[in-house]
């Protein structure tokens, strides 16, 4: 598959979901049994589509407790953080911090895989960077009078530490020869395992909502939030590395509030309408060979 498809995939995919998450939200449901579910369904999927493929499931025993690790990391920690960051930042904030992964991927593609990010990349994320400030700087500068405002940051910078040490993980095992598909199987398995035990040991237990746009939604974000989206995501890391992947982080609020604007009345000012021909002007230059 080109490099466009690895890269488009799942930005479109991400862009959307943004939109779908919503209708998780207005549900009954807890966040810890959402999550669980999404995962859960995803690596059933997965599964399946590994036998399809005629890849193996049986992974090396030493390969479970990475794949362990990666699932509460990357499945669990993240998510959940998120969710709970949302609670006490805006969401365009959250959606900055996770900007910031290119330079966390950037950092960790060059000490744990050999690959360093040129000086022209990094210059051309920081644009795209600051392109997404300037798209939700209304927001931004009011989270100072929020009284959970410090809880919400530090909370959204552990959802983007855990995103990035996720990639780690998952990267380290398809390099030991591992194939992908089976190990984000194992790893969402494990996650949502370790959500649902959070789940009852919390007391909140098992809850499910069975109207329309629940279940829907639940569909949707497993299977092209979680299966498809993540397989492709891969790919492009592997590929071109985890640095040139998290670009999609640069580009998905621009998509992502296309929709809104579609869909939930978003208007944008003029301020964001220049943060978002910064956004694609930045991933034109970073992107280039």
């Amino acid at each position: 598959m080109s490099s466009r498809w690895l890269f488009w995939g799942p930005t479109l995919i991400w862009a959307s979901t943004w939109h779908v998450i919503l209708y998780q939200l207005d549900s009954s449901v807890p966040v810890f049994n959402s999550v669980a579910w999404r995962f859960a369904l995803a690596a059933v999927l997965l599964a399946a589509l590994a036998r399809w493929q005629r890849a193996s499931l049986r992974l090396p025993l030493s390969a479970h407790g990475w794949m362990l690790a990666t699932g509460i990391v990357q499945y669990s920690g993240n998510y959940l953080s998120v969710y709970q960051a949302e609670r006490h930042i805006p969401s365009g904030l959250v959606a900055v911090l996770f900007c910031l992964m290119v330079y966390g991927n950037a950092l960790s593609g060059r000490l744990f895989f050999g690959q360093p990010a040129t000086r022209r990349f990094l210059a051309a994320a920081s644009g795209g960077v600051l392109g997404v400030v300037m798209i939700f700087w209304p927001e931004i500068a009011a989270t100072g009078a929020r009284p959970g405002a410090a809880l919400g940051l530090g909370l959204g910078l552990a959802a983007v530490a855990a995103a990035c040490v996720g990639n780690v993980l998952t990267l380290t095992l398809t390099r030991w020869g591992l194939p992908l598909v089976p190990v984000l199987a194992w790893s969402m398995g494990y996650g949502a395992v370790f959500l649902v035990t959070l789940s009852l040991a919390s007391g909140e237990g098992l809850h499910f909502d069975w109207r329309a746009p629940y279940v829907l939604s639940l569909l949707y974000l497993a299977v092209a939030g979680s299966v498809i989206a993540f397989v492709l995501y891969f790919r492009l890391a592997q590929a071109q590395g985890p640095a040139r992947a998290a670009l999609t982080g640069v580009v998905i609020p621009v998509i992502a509030l296309v929709i809104s604007a579609l869909f939930e009345g978003w208007r944008a000012t003029p301020l964001a309408v220049c943060g978002m021909v910064l956004c694609l002007a930045s991933l034109f230059v970073a992107s280039r060979p």
